[in-house]
């Protein structure tokens, strides 16, 4: 009969699977992105979330599913980066409630989970958008309800279910979003959920996740990872290794096959892989003398290994024991010395935080009386819980947030959620806005006031940006081939072409409007400043009657950021 339940230790093993899958697809799922720019994320993002979960769960040996759910929601949430961490975190934290007080889930208990995992994926965003990871959680939930209301009992049944409509709902997302469409991909938010929730189904199904191509002649150089760690109950406790090699006269292949056999009987974790001429030999068991006697009738032995497990796992808890009280009476001195530097050092009112990625932004904000940088932005996103702890180095009790990328609003809102302190996050896209909304900043205003000063500064900010292309695409009728260097403005590609110069002065012409008064040129790492004032003098010469300035941002893979007000 199948299985129709699932426990806290397999949960825990499908989450893990779900997890390595996604990081063996990570890059393909990045490469799903709308604009040919080479810092398509979400895969990454996605990856590093999971990430986050398993190492929240990895040492917790919970059989309650419902507690397995909760830690792996709270290790997500911990982890998230990214609008698709984010909302892959939610997507968790609902399943961990729709499944609250549930010892073991079965298909009813699982199919509500998913339910409540869209529900709760839909509320955190503001704005959600059909087409995206948020359609596709929601329509394989809704399906999965369908099906447990005719086989309510068919958990196997619902979780390949769960995977087929996941597949025919991923594929029509480019006919909900015409960006996706054009690209001529699908929506990689989706496609990262999908393949954890494949990674789930395998692990159920107690398939491998791993590619094990082994080539005909290399199984007598196989590698076998025994991870004495990961055994449950001990029932034989000697770990036996060694190999056979110069085989005795009259020993065939069905006397190794015999012999391999015989060590079933009595052991488990049989390994005994090789060719006729070397045999690589792992056994647990209680009698390894009868294991060496048995192969000595088959020929010398070399490499002789034998390891006392029971013993090993007394060692490690009597380590893990001195480790954790070390931690304990660590962390107890830490929070005391938290808590004393809090009683003498007093919250000051106001507190700023800013996301910038580039050496040149980074001091730009600092020099701006911002009082904490956490690195991260087009690239790297940071986490929530990177956000969080950097609000609770400043000191305050009002601590304006500003994201400086679209990606990272969500992150940054989840934030401001569990933090113990007033946090206002502010919409910066770039940070060429959160430069300007720092500079509106009065602290002689009260939080409302700041607020609606630094929004509207941010928002008189339009700026362009200047890449390349990681991969030939066609994006609104323009041609772009590999290499191709682009200036995105307001979400479009406006401009394309072979020169970095060339594309950022035309950029430039887009972005500039009439009533502006000044004009940024912020140049990254991999652009000199001899270029980057030659581009800036152009300018000038073009708009004669605007302030025009050139600064280092130190940004990666952009070779400008073109800002103007």
């Amino acid at each position: 009969m199948s299985q129709q339940t699932i426990d806290g230790l397999l949960l825990k093993e499908m989450i893990i699977a779900g997890a390595g899958l996604l990081e063996q697809n990570r890059e393909a799922i990045d490469a799903l992105n709308v604009f040919p720019v080479p810092d398509g994320d979400t895969g990454t993002n996605m990856s590093l979330t999971m990430k986050s979960t398993v190492r929240e769960i990895a040492a917790q040996d919970v059989a309650n599913a419902s507690r397995m759910a909760d830690m792996a929601a709270r290790g997500a949430l911990k982890g998230a980066r990214g609008n698709s961490g984010v909302i892959l975190s939610q997507i968790l934290r609902g399943f961990a409630r729709g499944i609250e007080g549930c010892e073991t889930i079965d298909a009813q208990a699982f199919a509500n989970g998913l339910r409540k995992g869209a529900d709760t994926a839909y509320k955190a965003v503001m704005k959600p958008k059909e087409g995206t990871i948020l359609t596709v959680i929601r329509v394989i939930a809704e399906d999965s309800a369908r099906y447990v209301t005719k086989h309510p009992d068919n958990l196997p049944g619902l979780l390949d279910k769960m995977i087929r409509s996941g597949e025919a709902i991923l594929d029509k997302t480019p006919d909900m979003l015409p960006a996706l469409k054009q690209a001529g991909v699908v929506d990689s938010g989706g496609q990262g959920l999908l393949t954890v929730l494949k990674g789930w189904r395998a692990a159920f199904n107690g398939e491998k996740i791993e590619e094990t191509a082994v080539e005909v002649g290399e199984a007598a150089t196989f590698e076998f990872e025994d991870d004495h760690d990961s055994i449950g109950e001990i029932k034989f406790k000697y770990c036996t290794e060694f190999i056979i090699q110069d085989m005795n006269e009259g020993v065939t292949e069905d006397d190794i096959n015999k012999f391999r056999t015989r060590l079933g009987r009595i052991g488990d974790c049989v390994v005994c892989v090789g060719d006729f001429s070397l045999v690589k030999v792992h056994v647990h068991t209680n009698d390894p003398g009868k294991a060496l006697q048995w192969a000595c009738d088959l020929g010398d032995l070399i490499n002789l290994k034998i390891d006392n497990m029971a013993e090993e796992r007394r060692e490690r808890m009597r380590m893990a024991e001195e480790a954790q009280k070390a931690a304990e009476k660590k962390r107890l001195e830490e929070e005391a010395a938290a808590a004393k530097a809090k009683e003498e050092a007093p919250l000051k009112d106001y507190g700023m935080v800013a996301v910038s990625l580039g050496e040149g932004f980074s001091s730009i904000f600092t020099d701006l009386g911002v009082d904490h940088i956490v690195e991260g932005g087009q690239t790297m996103n940071p986490s929530i819980e990177d956000i969080l702890d950097a609000v609770a180095a400043v000191g305050a009790k009002n601590v304006f947030v500003l994201p400086n990328n679209s990606n990272v609003i969500l992150a940054a809102s989840q934030a401001a959620e569990l933090a113990e302190v007033n946090v206002i996050v502010l919409p910066t896209k770039n940070v060429a806005m959160g430069i300007g909304a720092v500079i509106a900043f009065n602290p002689e205003a009260d939080i409302e006031e700041n607020k609606e000063a630094m929004i509207a500064a941010a928002e008189q900010v339009k700026t362009g940006q200047v890449t390349f292309a990681v991969r030939d695409t066609v994006f609104e009728d323009k041609e772009i081939r590999e290499g191709d260097i682009i200036g995105i403005h307001n979400g479009r590609i406006e401009v394309v072409g072979k020169d970095i110069h060339d594309i950022a002065l035309e950029l430039a012409k887009h972005v500039v409007e009439d009533g502006d008064a000044l004009i940024t040129v912020y140049y990254g790492q991999d652009t000199s400043e001899e270029d980057a004032n030659a581009l800036g003098d152009e300018i000038a010469e073009i708009f004669s009657d605007l302030d025009v300035e050139v600064q280092y941002g130190g940004q990666p893979l952009y070779y400008y950021l073109i800002s103007a007000e």
